[in-house]
């Protein structure tokens, strides 16, 4: 609504932008044996990851799916030998916000065909697959019925170019992955994991939903 967006719009009032500075404090802070911190790697935030976000997830040199947070915490543990964040963990969502704001406003540009296109097929036949006891797909809602009211809200179109975003009725940060098994779980269903592969499938498909779309971590969502 009208106020949403004004409030995502400036960047004083983003309540998200309390873990945006979060994370790039956490940037330049010397972490794990190695006592390696990111920007002794990767420099300036704003040069290193812009762009990142917008192209994730992305299969990496090893032809396995990865979201940011799989990079993230590689990083943690191979270069800084620092102990791995959880996936939805305060500091994993501090990062991974402060990494997708270098991508604000870049169009969403995902590899969906070559060796993504297997993970992609999956992600896919996810989206459409009923789970639960009320036997819902996520196009149930997010194609079906966007726009419509679910409560005292309008169904939105299921986009996630805004994550880690803020979200009111949490008050507080919320990664995708959380949204995913607060979907699954709202069909009165089996969730998967956070970071699980069939969650990174999802993610793909999702995001390829949005190609195009402008980058709008970090975001503000009811």
């Amino acid at each position: 609504d009208t106020e949403t967006r004004a409030m995502q719009k400036d960047d004083f009032d983003n309540p998200m932008f309390l873990f945006v500075d979060a994370g790039l404090a956490a940037w330049d802070t010397p972490e794990g044996a190695a006592n390696q911190s990111c920007a002794d790697c990767h420099n300036s935030i704003e040069d290193s990851m812009k762009g990142v976000r917008a192209a994730m997830p992305r299969v990496n040199a090893d032809g396995e799916l990865w979201s940011l947070e799989n990079y993230v915490n590689d990083c943690r543990e191979t270069r800084m030998e620092a102990e791995p964040w959880g996936w939805n963990s305060q500091d994993m969502k501090n990062m991974t916000a402060a990494i997708g704001l270098q991508s604000r406003g870049m169009p969403v540009e995902v590899q969906i065909d070559g060796e993504a296109a297997p993970f992609w097929e999956k992600g896919k036949e996810m989206y459409y697959t009923r789970f639960g006891q009320l036997e819902m797909s996520c196009a149930n809602c997010h194609e079906d019925n966007f726009g419509n009211y679910i409560r005292s809200d309008h169904l939105s179109q299921g986009q996630v170019n805004g994550f880690p975003l803020y979200r009111l009725k949490d008050q507080g940060a919320v990664s995708m992955h959380q949204r995913f098994v607060g979907c699954v779980r709202d069909t009165r269903g089996e969730t998967f994991a956070p970071g699980s592969q069939e969650f990174r499938e999802l993610e793909l498909y999702v995001a390829s939903r949005g190609m195009g779309v402008p980058v709008e971590t970090p975001a503000v969502r009811h």
